[in-house]
């Protein structure tokens, strides 16, 4: 039932801000509705997109999206950013054409605690500049890709960072499946420029492991393991890197990828030698994800999350929404409004 909550609301005569209005005890200064009904709207929109959430409340799409920045904005004056041990900084898709936003998050929590513009070192200063430098002498790892803007903020602003950066596992994993990709798709140019057949609809037969295989894909897979072709070799190489990653000890690691490393350069398969010469270039950061244990997964299974929070909205066009509808989903805050105590306000 719509109640309509009407009050004079006293004002007082301040000594310090001069005459204001007395903060009352159902609604705060800033909003037209009351501490439950906003509390029930956050809950709602916790669920449901924005335009779902005014339907069923009979009010205005702007009505709606502005409990939802007044919850993010509240949220994030409340919040005090605690220790944080390991760090998870990826990229995830803004828009088409190659617009990405960076997200940074507490690999313990879950928590997102940063989301800035593009993917440059810039975009990751913003995070560590929220740091006091108690708090950024206490982060134990970064896990990242192999950009080379954030290892450049990350070398910026930690001390010791090349023994804290991590390449994670998924990052490298898909460098491999691209590189074995690319040589299917050149061996198949050359396979049909000789006349001869084309296997075709391979991608995911050489790029996933077969464990995880149906039994259609699965059999075809062992049909064309026996062939002979460059396609066989390259996932072969792609497989055995799989394995690296069970080392405990650094100096076991760092042998079993440089002995790795050596296999793919003699491959003759250039895609394959390309990757291979990134992870040489990257090794120190492979082998730290190893030894300390970290892995990116946290920030792969957010991303997830960011992309149906896009998709729930029917995307967004506008950039600052699309920061704070990640902070309402996924940071952690304090969103709702607390009931004024008896002081005054500037409204």
């Amino acid at each position: 039932y719509k109640t309509i909550v009407i009050a004079d609301v006293p004002r007082v005569q301040c000594a310090e801000h001069g005459v204001l209005q007395i903060e009352v005890a159902w609604a705060s200064a800033d909003s037209g509705f009351t501490v439950l009904m906003e509390s029930l709207i956050i809950d709602w929109l916790r669920e449901a997109s924005i335009s779902a959430v005014a339907r069923r409340m009979h009010l205005t799409w702007d009505e709606i999206d502005g409990v939802k920045q007044r919850a993010v904005k509240r949220g994030l004056e409340r919040r005090e950013l605690k220790t944080i041990r390991q760090v998870g900084v990826d990229e995830t898709s803004f828009q088409k054409r190659h617009e990405y936003v960076t997200v940074v998050n507490d690999l313990e929590s879950g928590d997102v605690v940063h989301v800035a513009d593009d993917r440059t070192h810039h975009s990751l200063d913003g995070f560590w500049d929220l740091l006091s430098p108690e708090q950024l002498l206490a982060i134990e790892a970064v896990a990242m890709d192999m950009s080379a803007s954030y290892i450049r903020s990350t070398r910026e602003h930690l001390e010791d960072a090349d023994s804290k950066i991590c390449f994670d596992r998924f990052h490298v994993a898909k460098l491999l499946n691209d590189a074995v990709n690319t040589v299917r798709k050149q061996e198949n140019r050359e396979l049909a420029a000789a006349g001869e057949f084309v296997p075709t609809r391979t991608k995911y037969v050489w790029t996933q492991n077969p464990e995880n295989m149906p039994a259609e894909r699965l059999h075809m897979f062992d049909l064309l393991r026996k062939c002979s072709l460059k396609a066989g070799r390259a996932w072969a190489i792609k497989d055995a890197a799989r394995w690296l990653w069970g080392y405990v000890t650094r100096g076991w690691a760092v042998k079993g990828w440089k002995s790795w490393i050596g296999w793919a350069m003699r491959s003759r398969l250039e895609p394959m030698k390309r990757a291979a010469r990134t992870i040489r270039d990257r090794l120190w950061g492979i082998v730290n994800a190893i030894v300390l244990g970290v892995t990116n997964a946290g920030s792969e299974s957010q991303n997830a999350k960011i992309q149906w929070i896009k998709k729930q909205a029917c995307g967004f066009r506008n950039r600052e929404r699309f920061r704070n509808a990640i902070y309402f989903h996924l940071g952690g805050l304090d969103l709702y409004p607390r009931a004024a105590s008896a002081t005054h306000t500037t409204s």
